[in-house]
């Protein structure tokens, strides 16, 4: 009788045991997952966009001639939506992707107020505007807006980027793309970019 009851004794602690070490187990399993999710990093959210348009030209359509070197040479009325908030000033940046010796700045923009919406046609070629805006030095060396003037053959495509800025460059008038991009690195709030082409059939 007492053997009988020894064995169903150890049987008892040994199915205790067993129980006891799985929910162990089971608890460093589940505080182990949770742990792990709690570390795992996010993945960062996209930047938001800004919706940037003309009303000189469409989405990807030609830039009409009046702001190319062919014509008046004039920068085009651009406009875009609300940036998020916290933005400080803006920048834009027009370039050509396709010019035979790779990429072609046409225009620098920087240190928009963050009011700005839009800016009309034919902005004046200086150092600063009228708004605080400053202007830099473009690839032709000059300053503020030269339009397309691509060789001869297929059109080339310009791109209009507007950053909206977390705080101003602080630049002085003048300054070059690569300094410009330097100044946007780390601060973008969000982007905008328009696309125009231009062709032309002959050298003028």
């Amino acid at each position: 009788m007492e053997r009988c009851c020894e064995r169903i004794r150890v049987h008892l602690y040994s199915v205790w045991l067993r129980l006891l070490l799985t929910g162990a187990l089971v608890g460093m399993t589940l505080g182990l997952a949770c742990t792990s999710a709690e570390l795992r990093p996010t993945a960062p959210s996209p930047a938001p966009s800004l919706r940037l348009t003309s009303s000189a030209f469409a989405p990807g359509g030609p830039i009409p001639t009046d702001y190319t070197c062919d014509g008046a040479d004039r920068s085009p009325p651009l406009s875009w939506s609300d940036p998020p908030a916290g933005t400080v000033a803006f920048v834009l940046v027009v370039e050509d992707p396709d010019a035979p010796s790779g990429l072609f700045t046409h225009w620098l923009l920087y240190d928009l107020p963050a009011g700005t919406r839009s800016l009309p046609p034919g902005l004046p070629t200086v150092e600063s505007l009228a708004n605080g805006a400053r202007q830099g030095r473009n690839d032709f060396g000059t300053l503020g807006y030269r339009g397309p003037c691509p060789p001869p053959g297929p059109p080339h495509r310009y791109a209009f980027r507007l950053y909206a800025l977390d705080r101003l460059t602080g630049l002085p008038p003048g300054a070059q793309r690569a300094a410009v991009l330097r100044a946007v690195e780390g601060h973008v709030l969000a982007t905008g970019e328009l696309v125009g082409t231009y062709r032309r059939e002959s050298a003028r």
